[in-house]
């Protein structure tokens, strides 16, 4: 199960990098009516592939910080590391990118307001709050991961 566990989460953070790596610079690469055409196609399986990959990544430390406090475990400070980091990289598309990708699916900005979202407010906010969104993410994985290899109960018998 922690395998698992650990592979969903590096999935999630994988896409993240594959989002920042691949896509944004494609979307740059398009014409305002390809990318709103390619956004219609692409986007709400983007969104829905993005959303069920979020939500799982988050829940896992939490639900893992939830029974490691119910066994005393010892591996509970680093499941709530990681869930205090899950929760950060979870408000971050609320704060900066909930809204943008709304007019991006409504085709709602001009041309000229596309290009500076997709090329201009790349470079000087939205790359920035990414990378660092997936540095968190980095991190809570990392905790994630320590918190599972230190998931031991007090008295535990060893067969």
């Amino acid at each position: 199960m922690r395998y698992i566990l650990i592979a969903i989460f590096s999935i999630f953070v994988g896409s993240q990098i594959t989002e920042g790596a691949l896509l944004v610079p494609y979307w740059q690469s398009l014409t305002p009516e390809a990318f709103y055409s390619y956004y219609n196609d692409f986007g709400p399986g983007i969104g829905q592939f993005y959303t069920v990959l979020t939500i799982l990544a988050a829940i896992i430390p939490v639900a893992l910080a939830f029974y490691f406090f119910r066994t005393h475990s010892s591996g509970k400070w680093y499941a709530v590391i990681s869930s205090i980091l899950a929760v950060i990289f979870v408000s971050f598309y609320y704060l900066y990118f909930a809204d943008t990708n709304e007019l991006f699916y409504q085709s709602a900005l001009s041309q000229q307001e596309l290009q500076d979202v997709l090329v201009n407010w790349c470079r000087v906010h939205w790359c920035r709050v990414h990378w660092c969104r997936v540095v968190i993410e980095l991190f809570s994985l990392a905790f994630l991961m320590l918190a599972l290899s230190h998931d031991e109960q007090p008295n535990a018998q060893v067969d």
